[in-house]
């Protein structure tokens, strides 16, 4: 699962201690497309002194993924359900200690986001390799190994069949919260079978 919502979810937030206090910062992520099959980590960037401010080196990172999320009115309940306003949502919270990219990788990462979100346009505008050189240096690229990471998933699954019917036709309706990717995300949680009020995985991984 923790792979899919990364790559449906590009965008995450970091979070570290560098020795005085909590930092957070936001960048797109990808799947690091070299890794084995039996390990997991991404690739970003950070914009000067974001590196400095993370004092990235020797720490463990928390990197934050949230995938769709949306409010659930207890109107779209049925007479059974305690009737409570809730928030669905899914997110995965890795962790893993940055390696930072040689200024040549660091640049064939970024010409790779550009081109993983501009391929869906109409006109592609395709990083200029000039433009990209210019550029780069601006930034310091990173790669995360992912050594554990914990995912949690709240999709109405210990709703009764009825409510959980109802919200998915009300999050698939037009209106101030209709939630279409919601809706699909809540769908595929719902067919797993867990009817637990939140799903938590917990997982280790090879590193």
């Amino acid at each position: 699962m923790v792979r899919r919502l990364i790559d449906e979810n590009p965008w995450a937030t970091i979070v570290s201690h560098n020795g005085e206090e909590l930092v957070a910062s936001h960048y797109p992520v990808l799947l690091d497309d070299r890794s084995a099959p039996d390990q997991l980590s991404v690739v970003t960037h950070v914009g000067r002194p974001d590196e400095r401010v993370h004092s990235l080196g020797d720490s463990e990172v928390l990197l934050i993924v949230a995938g769709p999320h949306g409010y659930i009115s207890p109107s779209w309940y049925s007479e059974e359900a305690t009737r409570v306003p809730t928030w669905n949502f899914s997110v995965a919270h890795c962790y893993g200690v940055p390696e930072i990219l040689e200024p040549e990788e660091n640049l064939a990462v970024l010409t790779r986001l550009v081109e993983h979100f501009e391929q869906h346009v109409e006109n592609p505008a395709y990083l200029d390799p000039e433009i990209g050189a210019r550029l780069a240096p601006g930034t310091v690229g990173l790669r995360i190994p992912i050594t554990r990471f914990v995912c949690k998933v709240k999709m109405s699954q210990d709703k009764d069949d009825r409510s959980q019917k109802q919200v998915l036709e009300a999050l698939g309706r037009a209106g101030p919260y209709g939630h279409q990717r919601l809706a699909d995300e809540m769908d595929r949680a719902l067919r797993a079978g867990d009817q637990t009020p939140l799903s938590v995985v917990r997982h280790d991984l090879p590193e």
